[in-house]
């Protein structure tokens, strides 16, 4: 006999297990780095500012408060009990946007493995995606009370590290092949269908993450999966919410801030370094992502830290 579906009631109940269960481990503002290598957990007790980051393959899970995540001109504004799918490395501006002392901010990020997606969807019986449902490398949802409720036991294994090697991967497993099922699944499933538009954009993107410090060229790019100029840039700003060169342009400037805040590198240097042959030109793009030079910015972040 099935079990009876679970109510609005349960899946509050659940997130409040949720939430406790974060909390426990996250006891400290920051991002809390787990056992689990995959599983990262975060706290906020206040809003905070806008910050340039690059999201990668996972789903990202609000607990408490609020956050938003801006994607080139979409936004993205997710709370409690709300999950934020990324299908691929992109480019974002992001910040909490509801936290206090009292009730703050709490969050969970799990990276997801591309090649368990591939085998859990080869193994389900999935209906195919509807031809209507466009391909998005990220996706917005409220996630189901059981998916939260699995979520939250891989939370609470923190507290019995010794069995985490048996028990993570089988609870992970089990997240994938409910993320399949759930309203994130069309997406998921386009990303892996072998010679779809979705996954031939992929595959750029994984090329110029590699690749970003070389001359490249969006013809070549489209040549390279066998599209045209035209049709492979409108895949491509389906698929990433950018042109092709808005996100190389993103992936050097974000690696050149790496640089100089990190390992103390000049401007010019670093801008040489992530592909730029013009010092000017890098400086002029850099203040028009960061909002400030490169040498008032750095100043600006070491300051803040």
């Amino acid at each position: 006999m099935e079990a009876p579906p679970l109510t609005q009631q349960d899946g509050s109940a659940v997130l409040s297990d949720l939430a406790k269960a974060v909390g426990r481990f996250a006891e400290n503002d920051g991002d809390c780095i787990t056992a689990i290598p995959e599983l990262t957990l975060h706290r906020r007790s206040a809003t905070t500012e806008p910050v340039h980051c690059i999201y990668g393959f996972g789903v990202g899970i609000t607990v408490s408060g609020k956050k938003r995540v801006a994607l080139g001109e979409e936004v993205f504004d997710y709370c409690a009990g709300q999950s934020l799918l990324t299908t691929l490395d992109l480019p974002v501006v992001t910040h909490v946007t509801q936290a206090s002392s009292a009730k703050p901010f709490l969050g969970l990020m799990l990276r997801l493995d591309s090649r368990a997606i591939v085998q859990a969807a080869a193994e389900m019986a999935l209906p195919q995606p509807s031809r209507d449902c466009s391909y998005r490398a990220m996706s917005l949802g409220d996630l189901d009370p059981t998916l939260l409720g699995t979520v939250t036991r891989l939370v609470e294994l923190l507290a019995e590290p010794r069995l985490i090697p048996q028990i993570a991967p089988l609870l992970q497993q089990e997240i994938v092949v409910r993320l399949l099922a759930g309203r994130h699944g069309p997406q998921l499933q386009r990303l892996v269908a072998v010679g779809s538009p979705g996954q031939q954009v992929a595959q750029s993107m994984a090329w110029l993450k590699m690749n970003f410090t070389r001359p490249v060229l969006a013809d070549d790019l489209a040549a390279s999966v066998h599209m045209s100029p035209s049709t492979f840039r409108q895949h491509f700003r389906a698929v990433a919410g950018m042109s092709p060169m808005q996100y190389l342009k993103q992936l050097r400037l974000q690696e050149a801030r790496q640089l100089m805040l990190n390992q103390g590198i000049d401007a010019g240097t670093a801008g040489i370094r992530v592909g730029y042959e013009s010092a000017s030109q890098f400086s002029r793009e850099y203040a028009r992502l960061f909002g400030a030079p490169p040498l008032r910015d750095i100043k600006r972040m070491r300051e803040a830290a």
